[in-house]
């Protein structure tokens, strides 16, 4: 048994305090199942305390008046800092929730710091103000911090979402409360020894781990001026009745159930090599990873079986290991539901082609072997529905319109990818799919451009002038007749 890991305060305004509660977050091992982490669990009283901070912060304090540069300089020591740390960052959520070691230090640390960097970026070339002609004479158009922001993170890319929610709102000028999972609560307190050393004034930041009940009384707080959430499609549409009360601005990064289309001419061994590391991402929990493959039906029999032997040779196993490709599931009900979609898949008449089980000699801990589907109808449930563990389903198409259509037959539509030899064709493909974020010959998603999905994938951007732009309002000065401003390149 490890030695059990323990943080009795949490971080609000900027400092470590004593919890007003006294309930308690027991962080499970998803390779073992034990117990080997314990954190406060933020009570309403507490989410009062920061709101309080960082109202305070926004309406008196000095960071939304401060020049851009300003910030910049503060929100580089913090990208620095994640930076200095990224190896200590994967490890700790490594043990939170399952992921690879290895892919950890990719995926869950330096991918965060490379969020920051790209915010930067962004804020250096936004517009805050410009003047315009309009109908009546000239106008003045300024974008102005939106507020006190809660951001709500999941348990799948903590450092990741938490990054794509925080930089663009501290660089807008914004305080973030940030509502960590309790299934991973443990490399946020990293970010606010990071955040504190880097100098953000007080009140600034707040860190806090909860369950939905007082998540909910967060979202739901009068002095919240944004949400920005990251999780499932359910709880996404209950933060957005929740912010309907106080007309909230909110935005929800939710679900996928995402496609890779392989067209006829494409490289096999290029295609699978390319694919599967992305859709087995994050041991399968990854909103855009690409479950659904799809397959010309004159090639199917050749990309099933390159794909069956590509799941069938990944190596499970502790995720600490430098060797291991597939972890296990965060936790036991998603264990419990991938087996339950696995016996769906079997009953609904789809074959499987590769694991379908428990791995060999992984008895403790939440493990589910990579499994693929094969002969799988878009009609079935585990086409249909987000599984969120390592299951995959491999559709059979005939033409590139039916290709399409199978495609754009989702709720979802947050990611997806073309396979080719013909890259116009491609680029044809993408333009015409229904879905946020599309590659071709590649899985990428760039974190200077806009990231987030059509339909029930959700509402807003994440990531560049897009993304960076759902942290303002937008305010309209009619100018005297004559009068040509000095806009302002960033400050208040």
């Amino acid at each position: 048994m490890t030695e059990l890991v323990e943080h009795g305060q949490l971080f609000i305004g900027g400092e470590l305090v004593d919890p007003l509660g006294k309930d308690v977050i027991e962080v499970v091992s998803p390779h073992t199942g034990e117990v080997f982490a314990r954190v406060p669990h933020a009570a309403p009283a507490d989410v009062d305390r920061a709101v309080a901070v960082a109202r305070k912060a926004f309406d008196e304090g000095p960071w939304p008046r401060m020049t851009l540069d300003e910030r910049i300089a503060v929100v580089e020591r913090i990208k620095d800092g994640v930076g200095a740390r990224h190896d200590e960052i994967a490890r700790v959520i490594s043990s939170e929730n399952g992921t690879p070691y290895t892919a950890s230090v990719m995926v869950q640390a330096l991918s965060s710091m490379m969020v920051w960097d790209a915010a930067i970026t962004t804020a250096r070339g936004f517009t805050y103000e410009e003047a315009r002609d309009g109908a009546l004479g000239r106008i003045l158009v300024r974008r102005e911090p939106v507020g006190v922001v809660a951001a709500v993170v999941p348990w799948n890319v903590p450092q990741f979402t938490a990054a794509a929610k925080l930089a663009p709102a501290l660089l807008a000028g914004c305080p973030v409360i940030l509502k960590t999972s309790p299934e991973a609560p443990l490399d946020a307190y990293v970010l606010a020894e990071i955040a504190k050393e880097a100098g953000l004034p007080e009140g600034v930041l707040s860190i806090l781990s909860a369950d939905r009940e007082v998540s909910e009384y967060l979202v739901a707080h009068p002095g919240v001026d944004k949400v920005s959430f990251t999780g499932s499609v359910a709880a996404g549409k209950r933060v957005m009745e929740v912010c309907a009360r106080n007309l909230t601005r909110v935005t929800l990064e939710l679900g996928g159930k995402s496609a890779a289309v392989i067209l006829p001419d494409a490289d096999l061994a290029g295609a699978v090599a390319g694919i599967v590391p992305f859709a087995w991402m994050i041991n399968g929990q990854a909103c855009v990873a690409q479950t659904r493959i799809l397959l010309p039906r004159s090639r199917y029999d050749e990309f099933a079986d390159a794909f069956a032997a590509a799941a069938s040779a990944l190596k499970v196993g502790d995720p600490m290991d430098p060797e291991t490709e597939l972890g296990p599931l965060v936790a036991e009900r998603q264990q419990r539901r991938s087996l339950d979609y696995i016996r769906i898949g079997q009953e609904e008449g789809a074959k499987i082609l590769a694991g379908g089980g428990r791995p060999a000699g992984l008895d403790q801990g939440w493990y589910v072997e990579p499994t693929l589907f094969g002969s799988v109808d878009n009609s079935m449930r585990i086409a249909r529905e987000e599984i969120f563990g390592p299951v995959i389903c491999l559709l059979p198409y005939g033409d590139e319109d039916e290709a399409v259509r199978i495609a754009d037959d989702s709720d979802y539509g947050l990611s997806g990818s073309v396979w080719t030899a013909d890259v116009e064709r491609g680029i044809d493909v993408a333009r015409r799919v229904r879905t946020g974020t599309y590659s071709v010959n590649a899985f990428s998603l760039d974190m200077l451009g806009p990231f987030g999905g059509y339909k029930n994938s959700g509402l807003g951007r994440e990531f560049g002038p897009e993304g960076y732009g759902e942290y303002f309002e937008h305010k309209m000065i009619h100018l005297p007749p004559g009068y040509e401003p000095a806009t302002d390149g960033g400050g208040a």
